[in-house]
């Protein structure tokens, strides 16, 4: 049996970037994740406008993230998961910012999407790949009968998380928790390890 370990990356791999940004900035709106905002055109509508409004560029965003690190253990964690499973980061972030931190963590496969910049660095629109990337991509991986198991934190995780043969929460908040209580919480990679290793046999 053939097994596939599908990531969110915000949260389970690296801190949220957004939430970073807005430390820098001072700007509260950008603290809103897909943890408060389930629809994530929504939330990145929002943050778009805001950006637009303070005049916020993508090398603002790039200066943040470059002083970025992966979360505590995160780095160890994904090595010892790629030596038992074919590993694949399934985000919702963009191939823009996430360079820097696919570096440090050794260029795991990364699924994400697009930005629209123009030649002022101005952030004017956003691509999605496709719409719910995240579930269509476990279909696909199920498709070619791979066993698909995967982690993530926030709602937009949620149908990921439930099309995998095993989903997993890793450190959502409580309102998740409440909504899909269905779904296993791992607060810590070891706990997501057990989990994980536990549905392989």
């Amino acid at each position: 049996m053939s097994f596939i370990a599908c990531l969110d990356l915000e949260g389970v791999l690296v801190p949220e970037i957004w939430i970073e940004f807005s430390k820098k900035t001072g700007i509260k709106e950008l603290q809103a994740t897909t943890r408060d905002i389930s629809d994530y055109s929504e939330l990145m509508k929002m943050r778009l406008d805001v950006c637009a409004k303070n005049q916020l560029r993508i090398n603002d965003i790039k200066e943040v993230i470059s002083q970025m690190s992966p979360l505590p253990g995160a780095k160890e964690f994904l090595y010892g998961l790629k030596q038992r499973f074919q590993v694949v980061i399934l985000s919702d972030t963009f191939y823009q910012f996430a360079e820097p931190l696919m570096k440090q963590l050794d260029y795991p496969t990364l699924f994400c999407h697009n930005l629209v910049i123009d030649d002022a660095g101005r952030i004017s629109d956003f691509k999605l790949r496709m719409n719910d990337q995240k579930r269509a991509a476990v279909k696909a991986f199920k498709a070619l009968n791979f066993k698909v198991l995967s982690a993530g934190d926030s709602y937009n995780d949620i149908s990921m998380l439930l099309e995998s043969d095993k989903g997993v929460l890793f450190c959502p908040p409580q309102n998740v928790i409440d909504e899909y209580p269905q779904l296993t919480v791992s607060s810590n990679y070891a706990e997501l390890n057990s989990a994980f290793d536990e549905f392989k046999g």
